[in-house]
């Protein structure tokens, strides 16, 4: 038998000769260059940017353009007024002009020139938010409902997702070392290459993990972070109005490959009951055990959920126990039963209102009919509102007087922005990736085409009588998944160039992967596709049948005949 070591993915050795993160990047930063060498561009993920090029220009005169996506990590989406302005500025100063807010309660700056990445993270930073671990092979922005409520529970979930976010973060100084110090001081602090990993990053070690790791909480009566799939997902299980702990599940995740057989989607599995004082102990047991035992070979299948697949949960479980250094109990009964997008008004319980207002897509820019910056800065100038963003790409205006209610309304009908009320179900429950013309790995468009679909749906949902059903439809522009598309009613992924596969039959409340209804379909047919499969639900459904149940029961031939037979 060969005793030969495996063969490490390359990503692995440039962590191992990073020094925790560092590599040559201050010294690329100096370089009189528009762009990054390979090996710093994926320790650049871990400080919370992605360097990219408009793919819309790469055949130009000039060749590739390139410049940076920086993201912020914002636990459970919570951020000031001032923090929002503070973004909206970095936006309109050195990015290119827009602001996304993404699928995971987070914030995207594009188009930032390599000469204004330093000073762009290190003002992110003057605010009291960071970049740190917003990518890269380790824990993510930690999800949680972001509603806002007088209630004790919601306060609880959201502390512990901000308490798991600074648990898990990295502790290198490194992130400190490359943005927020200048040159000369950087150089005299310690680089901690003569330390032992254990002291220097105690949970992640030397080579971090094998690959992205992401966490969400959620309320049983309210699965707004879709739970199920993330790496690590706790259900909150509350008795007599106390949150007593959550039931953990493990191995959610959405990238696949469609021509890598060993990838696929998954959502998670139940482990077991965590009492809420222990929360953060077996949450690094489960992240030291994937560390230990992920795959470090091959990229693709290097997610907890393969590491599942692979030994199953009770083998899964009884590492993450002996790390513990304790046995847990099993999950309880409690499980997700409902969604809330906490999009329009709702009642904050100590006398004041959030409103949820919904971006379509997520995207903040100023145009001739809505103005979406300058609509948000007069809100948080005048209202200073907190501010709460979802999982849809949306953001919820937090602590309005019931006196101010009128003149938030007011405030956006003066930029021309829609107020949820006035916003179509099939819109509202609507997302997209970033997609082309930035995204690397996209093969298709996804935020700029989806607009488009929606509007040639909503004609034929109200003819159908369907325009108040909420069904999910999420669109990415490649098979990673950005935007949860396997477990949404709905799922369209770019596949090949202008050509999607679309899934149907998942579920509303995230807990049901969907399957592939048709694949490779022309942009110019997918709203056709989707009519026919609506048609269907229309004359075939069971009563109080949802869309995605509806689907899920026929399955996939049964649909065709039944959409053959609605023409």
């Amino acid at each position: 038998m060969s005793t030969d070591a495996p063969k490490l993915s390359p990503v692995e050795g440039f962590k191992d000769e990073s020094r925790y993160l560092r590599g040559t990047i201050p010294d690329e930063l100096k370089a009189d260059t528009d762009h990054f060498g390979k090996g710093d561009l994926q320790l650049l993920k871990f400080h919370g940017t992605y360097q990219q090029d408009d793919r819309d220009s790469r055949k130009s005169p000039g060749g590739k353009s390139y410049s940076f996506m920086i993201r912020t990590r914002i636990p459970s989406g919570v951020l000031t007024s001032e923090q929002f302005l503070a973004h909206l500025d970095l936006c309109d100063e050195f990015g290119n002009s827009t602001m996304k807010l993404t699928t995971r309660q987070a914030i995207q700056l594009h188009g930032v020139p390599k000469t204004d990445l330093k000073t762009t993270i290190a003002r992110i930073n003057e605010c009291g938010l960071s970049t740190l671990a917003a990518c890269g092979d380790v824990n993510r922005n930690v999800m949680s409902c972001p509603a806002k409520r007088s209630d004790s529970i919601h306060d609880e979930i959201q502390s512990t997702a901000l308490a798991l976010a600074m648990h898990l973060a990295p502790r290198t100084i490194s992130y400190r070392q490359c943005w927020l110090v200048d040159d000369e001081t950087g150089e005299k602090q310690l680089l901690q290459d003569e330390k032992a990993p254990e002291e220097v990053e105690p949970i992640y070690g030397k080579t971090y993990l094998p690959r992205k790791f992401k966490i969400g909480i959620a309320l049983p009566e309210d699965n707004c972070i879709d739970v199920y799939t993330q790496d690590l997902g706790l259900i909150a299980v509350v008795r007599d109005g106390k949150l007593i702990g959550y039931n953990f599940t493990v191995g959610g995740g959405m990238g696949t490959t469609p021509s890598a057989a060993k990838t696929f989607p998954a959502l998670g599995k139940r482990m077991a009951f965590v009492k809420s004082e222990d929360v953060l102990k077996v949450a690094e047991a489960v992240v030291i055990v994937q560390r230990d035992h992920g795959n470090r070979e091959d990229r693709k299948i290097a997610r907890l959920k393969y590491l599942i697949a692979d030994w199953g949960v009770e083998k899964f479980r009884a590492a993450v126990e002996k790390q513990f250094g304790a046995p847990l109990d099993d999950c309880t009964e409690d499980d997700v039963h409902g969604f809330d997008d906490h999009m329009g008004w709702q009642d904050q319980g100590d006398g004041k209102w959030s409103y949820g207002l919904n971006v379509e897509n997520g995207r903040l820019s100023d145009g001739p009919e809505r103005q979406w910056k300058a609509c948000f800065r007069e809100i948080c100038g005048e209202l200073k509102p907190e501010i709460r963003l979802t999982s849809h790409q949306s953001a919820i205006l937090c602590d309005i007087a019931p006196d101010d209610k009128p003149k938030l309304i007011e405030i956006l009908k003066k930029h021309g922005i829609p107020v949820s009320e006035e916003v179509s179900t099939v819109r509202r429950w609507s997302m997209a990736c970033v997609g082309l013309p930035t995204c690397g790995l996209s093969i298709t468009e996804s935020e700029r085409a989806l607009p488009g679909m929606i509007d040639e749906l909503e004609a034929p949902l109200a003819k159908l009588g369907l325009d108040k059903d909420a069904f999910t439809i999420r669109m990415t522009g490649c098979p990673n998944g950005c935007a949860r598309p396997y477990n949404a009613d709905i799922g369209l992924v770019g596949k090949a160039k202008g050509k999607y596969t679309v899934f149907v039959g998942g579920a509303l409340l995230g807990n049901r992967l969907n399957y592939i209804f048709r694949d490779l379909v022309p942009a110019e047919e997918v709203t056709s596709t989707l009519v026919s499969v609506f048609t269907a639900y229309k004359n075939y459904r069971q009563e109080s049948e949802t869309l995605g149940d509806f689907c899920a029961r026929v399955g996939k031939e049964e649909l065709e005949k039944l959409c053959t037979a609605s023409a």
